[in-house]
């Protein structure tokens, strides 16, 4: 832990900074740095962080100047410099000054873009901004201008003919980003459905102040499949990975879920775990369980245990959270003519979600 940190940024005459989104608070410094347009804690260039955590994260906002009357020219080196105080938990008063350079890169020049462009981080960052617009904004407006920025990116970075939805494809740099905003869209920090007022502001709280590793977790939560095929795996997070011989382990951070499928649950309630010939169906039941512990031993603040069977109440917690690519209205199988469990839901699966991301994105208008 570190106390008392402040924080104070220099920007290079090509940009300047509209503010920040975190675990901080404006000190109201005013700089050549500031810009007019205020996002988060803006109208500064200094912010105070009274707690700093080794995973305490801030999202930096900024706006181009000048860019009509005085082009940039590319290659031109830009830079950013971040000043941090703060005061060590063993008493001692720090400074660190981390300064990023690059090379200005034309906004036309879309090949160049893309090969800067971080999905992972931009998730982290339009959950972050989005979670911001909560408060004066309504959820519905939010779910709209997330659908118009991720429309208007890949209109633009896409490679596809006109009026053509099949011809459209994005390129690697890009290609999770649309997944990204689409359990974006049906999480917690946006859906408050079911949840109380508390509820809704701690999430949105803990996603301010965490790293992009546990953002993207928060966003998309990650899914481990255990069975007798083989070792541990990640599996989509999709109605399609809910088989009855697989334990799957989903980590939500603010939960970790151990679902049981209905084969392997009547195995463990007619006690086949007990019996010295089934030992690898004991080491497959135990499997999951420490590696919920491991995962849990450094989470804060401590996630909640779910140990739960297919079918029962608990299971709604993954339930909720996988994409429902198998509805009780579809009929059929899922994605790659595997069956899973139905999910009784009205929400559009990822693929319709991507079938309309497509068909907007290459529309001539």
């Amino acid at each position: 832990m570190a106390f008392n940190g402040t924080l104070e940024m220099k920007t290079s005459r090509e940009f300047k900074v509209c503010g920040a989104i975190g675990p901080c608070a404006s000190l109201g410094k005013k700089s050549p740095s500031v810009a007019e347009n205020i996002i988060g804690q803006g109208d500064t260039c200094a912010w105070r962080m009274c707690g700093v955590e080794p995973a305490t994260t801030l999202a930096f906002f900024f706006e181009i100047v000048n860019q009509h009357s005085q082009p940039i020219p590319p290659g031109q080196l830009w830079y950013v410099q971040f000043v941090t105080t703060y005061q060590h938990a063993s008493g001692q008063h720090r400074l660190r000054v981390t300064t990023v350079g690059q090379n200005w890169v034309d906004g036309a020049d879309t090949p160049s873009l893309a090969m800067g462009f971080d999905q992972e981080a931009a998730a982290a960052v339009m959950a972050r901004y989005a979670v911001q617009k909560t408060e004066a904004e309504e959820a519905f407006d939010i779910l709209r201008w997330l659908d118009r920025m991720l429309i208007r990116l890949c209109a633009k970075f896409a490679d596809y003919r006109k009026d053509d939805p099949n011809s459209f494809q994005l390129s690697p740099h890009f290609s999770i980003y649309p997944q990204f905003m689409f359990h974006l869209r049906r999480s917690p920090f946006l859906q408050v459905f079911n949840s109380s007022p508390d509820e809704s502001a701690f999430h949105r709280g803990v996603i301010l102040r965490e790293s992009v590793t546990n953002c993207l977790i928060m966003i998309q939560p990650t899914l481990l499949a255990y069975g007798f095929q083989g070792p541990p795996a990640p599996v989509l997070l999709d109605a399609t990975s809910i088989q009855p011989d697989r334990i799957l382990l989903l980590d939500t951070y603010f939960q970790v879920v151990i679902f049981h499928g209905d084969t392997i649950s009547a195995w463990r309630q007619q006690g086949y775990q007990n019996q010295p010939e089934h030992d690898n169906f004991r080491n497959l039941l135990q499997a999951p369980q420490d590696d919920a512990a491991l995962i849990m031993s450094d989470r804060f603040p401590f996630p909640r245990y779910i140990d739960c069977d297919q079918r029962s109440s608990q299971a709604r917690v993954l339930l909720s959270k996988v994409n429902p690519s198998v509805t009780h209205t579809s009929g059929g199988d899922g994605y790659g003519g595997m069956s899973g469990e139905i999910i009784k839901t009205d929400d559009v699966s990822l693929q319709v979600f991507e079938d309309h991301l497509k068909k907007l994105a290459v529309q001539s208008q």
